[in-house]
């Protein structure tokens, strides 16, 4: 699958579309669970983790290491952005998206499904998530760099 497919496949719309940045915050907030958020969210980005990270990943490790794995390296991009911005090292997004990849394996683990929920309750489930990962994140880094 080409990334305009998969664009496409994922917002409804073409890549550059006027309705892709509306389409993909609506299709990803309102997911029916934690896991198919990140199906949505940001396509192109997860089109390349997709391809580039996560499929050679799951060649030498089991599914679930390769998902924590690539969740990893995706905060760890967004670590080397921040370092460099700030010019001086960054470890926050490294350890935001680990929890956040601790919560999809246990969101799937627990088979929630939220599809029977309003759009709006769905986006505050996965918003709250997000947020629990977040502060728990916020909480390590407190405890870690006193």
């Amino acid at each position: 699958m080409t990334l305009r497919e998969y664009v496409e496949k994922r917002n409804g719309v073409p890549i550059g579309h006027s309705s892709s940045l509306k389409n993909n915050l609506y299709r990803s907030l309102g997911a029916k669970s934690f896991t198919i958020f990140w199906n949505f969210w940001n396509p192109i980005f997860g089109y390349y983790l997709g391809k580039r990270v996560f499929k050679p990943l799951k060649i030498y490790f089991p599914a679930s290491l390769a998902l924590v794995l690539t969740f990893i390296f995706c905060g760890f991009l967004h670590d080397v952005v921040t370092t460099i911005i700030r010019g001086s090292i960054s470890i926050f997004f490294s350890v935001w998206f680990l929890f956040m990849a601790i919560a999809v394996m246990t969101t799937q683990y627990l088979n929630h499904d939220f599809k029977e929920k309003t759009w709006s309750v769905r986006a505050l489930i996965n918003v709250s998530i997000i947020g629990f990962c977040l502060s728990l994140t916020i909480l390590f880094n407190t405890l870690l760099f006193k």
